[in-house]
């Protein structure tokens, strides 16, 4: 192995194995808050419990290990492209190609190591999780009741309005079922006001008193007449005492793993077996069912008990032939029999309901063993390739990248997944779905990277459909033209000294004057003595910033324009799709639903296209691009029409500001380079706690949608994506706090910053901190100018 690709590859696994360690610390606790309700006062021994998230670790790798590459590429990637160490490669000849060449054959042995992993170890892990978890969830707990439900101890039902008491021995309103033999009902109820839990950690026998109750029991006679009056013994105490006996309650075996047949504890060759036995045992079923359905039309003893006439056709009404009382007869026949074959079609179709689900489960269980391994490669070639084209390293902006493309890429898994339960969609194209969408990623990214080209060069696509809305570009005007000079505006000029002709000169655009007052200008300060070359060695020829940004502000208008269009049609198309779909009109619904879901796709293509337009010229003007985001995520993707209008209106009013904005002296700091560096890096926290924040309490929120909407899986990974954006808003957040307070070094300045309030504070309310704290600087670095 040569040097580079040793570098390259130690670089790799050392990152690999860092993000990977983090990444299931983080899900293995996850795990713990998971199945803590299971655990939770059943006095375990701590080595089941270690046991259990022994098991739980391996179950885990499916979805750590595709996030883990795909992170690690990026990082590398673009640390790599970051620092020029490709731009140092390919000086010397070597291609990325060349250079992922290690990586690649890693990433392949990783795709088959994962295979073999998955078809062997994850389902013996699950075996063990299952089998586990099943054995402790039979372990009761001795003296845990909880108030206002029945709770199951030994032989009896104990139920209690409240509890009090250090060790809440003190029961309220206690109602007991006494449990009877096998099959038997349940005749004894015991009702007291009040009662006292005692106990022995060395004894097995638990003694409940109770206290002013009353004893029923119910009386069985033989005589049927007697049952019917209820007979039951009632009995008051003011004191009766409960023994419950313990012994032999938790003898619960936890080596035991009779279950070992479920579709995620079996490897290849079992899953082959049983989905070809689940197939066959269906056509046998269906069979078995068209075979009953057709014996209950009596259809093939229909002729054996009549001798009809050859030759004789009957066209009159059939039941005309029999009397009322036999026609009463043969329609109450009718009714009944199609009445229970309706039924008998009604559990059979949800039979075969249960057993397609419980079929297409053993499928995707399947291929996911396969998928898992394709994936890891796959991923890589997604993430390399991105990780040079944004040559950006370390934890931030790859980790933000990463989240997204994880989330798409997971998303689109677990809904294809939930439909092809059912069949809606085929089990084999839902385990492939999310993969084979991101192969062609994986190869547009490779290549565009390999030949050094940007990431995304949208005019090809968005060029056509303006020319189609009649998009017309606007471009900076540079000509030659000067105005009359008879004119009154040219009079004007003469009359202007020579600094205020230099300013029309440069900032003519600021003044809204046309290109003819700068030629003029320039015509003037030529006849006196100043050339147009001075003009451009001193910066006064053209104010570069302003014509960027005047471009920049063009070029977003484009943009932003034609993703309004596009939203008008998508929605045009969308809302009545949907409402033909609901109201009786599915075909063509479905084709305006998928028609809108279409141009949808386009008008995210320009929105995203417009936003970075608004980022470079928020950039440009120095305004905050932070609340941009904030502002885009709330109301540009539901709400572009409100959205469209604030912008519009926001740019010229930075542009306005931009213009008439006077330059300023730099505040007194002590160390003008230290607090510039220290400001970046707080800026690059702050900025990514902020952004954490935006996702945690975004998927918080879609954890309540979608469990409302009863779509568990979702709200599941919702939930649990919102904990770990939490959690890297917690180490940003307080990484934030801290070099904040650092700031403060470079500032000559007395005043109490209250780190401590603003961080407790920042972990409800984070974007008003981030703002504050802002201004604070802001206006802090004014102080000590004055």
């Amino acid at each position: 192995m040569k040097i580079l690709d040793r570098y390259i590859l130690t670089t790799y696994l050392k990152t690999f194995l860092t993000v990977f360690i983090i990444l299931m610390f983080i899900f293995v606790l996850q795990a713990v808050w998971l199945y803590i309700g299971d655990l939770a006062g059943k006095d375990l021994d701590s080595f089941i419990i270690l046991k259990l998230l022994l098991y739980i670790t391996p179950t885990l790798i499916p979805l750590i290990l595709p996030l883990t590459i795909l992170l690690v590429s990026i990082m590398v990637f673009g640390q790599f492209a970051e620092n020029y160490e490709f731009a140092a490669m390919k000086s010397t000849g070597i291609s990325l190609q060349r250079a992922m060449k290690s990586l690649s054959v890693f990433v392949v042995l990783l795709g088959i190591v994962t295979f073999i992993f998955s078809n062997n170890v994850i389902p013996w892990a699950n075996k063990n999780v299952y089998n586990l978890r099943k054995n402790i969830a039979q372990v009761k707990p001795a003296m845990a009741i909880t108030k206002g439900q029945f709770n199951d101890i030994g032989s009896y039902n104990i139920k209690v309005e409240d509890k009090s008491g250090e060790n809440g021995e003190f029961l309220k309103n206690v109602v007991i079922h006494k449990k009877a033999a096998t099959n038997a009902k349940n005749r004894t109820v015991i009702i007291a006001e009040s009662g006292l839990l005692e106990g022995n950690e060395n004894s097995n026998l638990i003694q409940l008193i109770l206290y002013n109750g009353n004893y029923y029991e119910e009386i069985v006679n033989r005589d049927p007449k007697q049952n019917r009056k209820k007979p039951y013994a009632k009995s008051y105490f003011e004191e009766y005492t409960i023994n419950v006996d313990l012994e032999g309650f938790n003898d619960v075996d936890m080596d035991d793993q009779s279950y070992d047949n479920r579709y995620n504890m079996l490897d290849v060759n079992a899953l082959n077996y049983t989905i070809d036995s689940l197939y066959e045992k269906r056509i046998v079923a269906l069979k078995n069912f068209s075979t009953t359905l057709y014996n209950r039309t009596s259809m093939g003893t229909l002729d054996k008990n009549i001798s009809p006439q050859k030759d004789s056709i009957f066209e009159g009404n059939i039941l005309s032939l029999f009397n009322d009382k036999t026609k009463i007869q043969l329609l109450n026949l009718s009714k009944n029999s199609i009445s229970s074959t309706k039924q008998i079609i009604s559990s059979n179709k949800q039979n075969f309901t249960a057993q397609t689900r419980w079929r297409n489960k053993h499928v995707i269980s399947l291929h996911e063993k396969y998928v898992l391994g394709i994936a890891c490669i796959i991923l890589f070639f997604v993430g390399a390739p991105l990780g040079a084209l944004i040559r950006k390293g370390g934890i931030g902006l790859p980790l933000v990248i990463a989240i997204l493309l994880f989330l798409t890429y997971h998303f689109i898994g677990i809904f294809a997944k939930n439909s092809s339960l059912d069949d809606s969609v085929n089990p084999i194209v839902a385990s492939w779905l999310s993969t084979a969408i991101m192969l062609p990623l994986s190869v547009y990214l490779t290549r565009r990277a390999t030949k050094d080209r940007p990431l995304f060069e949208s005019e090809g696509l968005l060029n056509p459909l303006k020319k189609l809305f009649g998009i017309k570009s606007k471009i900076l005007v540079f000509d030659t033209n000067v105005l009359d000079t008879n004119s009154e505006e040219y009079s004007t000029l003469l009359g202007y000294d020579n600094s205020k002709l230099i300013d029309v000169v440069k900032h003519y655009r600021q003044y809204d004057y046309d290109i003819g007052y700068k030629n003029s200008s320039i015509e003037i300060l030529e006849s006196r003595g100043i050339t147009k070359q001075e003009l451009k060695f001193g910066g006064n020829l053209t104010d570069h910033a302003y014509e960027e940004s005047l471009r920049l502000k063009y070029l977003y208008e484009e943009n932003s324009k034609l993703a309004f269009i596009l939203y008008f049609i998508a929605v045009i198309f969308t809302l009545p799709g949907a409402i033909l779909k609901n109201n009786g009109f599915p075909t063509i619904g479905d084709s305006l639903y998928i028609i809108g879901l279409c141009i949808g796709v386009i008008y995210l293509f320009a929105l995203i296209k417009s936003f970075i337009d608004n980022s470079n010229l928020n950039k440009q003007l120095g305004a905050n691009n932070v609340s941009n985001v904030i502002i885009f995520l709330l109301l540009g993707l539901p709400l572009y029409f409100i959205f469209y209008f604030f912008q519009k209106k926001k740019i010229n009013e930075d542009l306005k500001i931009s213009a008439i904005k006077s330059a300023s002296t730099a505040p007194e700091i002590l160390d003008i380079e230290g607090f510039k560096s220290k400001h970046k890096e707080y800026k690059t926290y702050a900025k990514y706690a902020l952004i954490w924040y935006s996702f945690a309490v975004v998927l918080g929120v879609l954890f309540f949608v979608f469990k409302n909407n009863k779509l568990p899986a979702v709200a599941s990974a919702s939930i649990e994506l919102s904990a770990v954006s939490s959690f890297l808003f917690l180490v940003y957040s307080i990484i934030s706090s801290i070099t904040f307070n650092k700031l403060y070094v470079f500032i000559n300045h007395s005043k109490n910053t209250n780190t401590i309030l603003w961080t407790i504070l920042g972990f409800v309310i984070y974007p008003v901190i981030y703002i504050s704290r802002q201004k604070k600087i802001t206006e802090d670095a004014s102080t000590e100018k004055k």
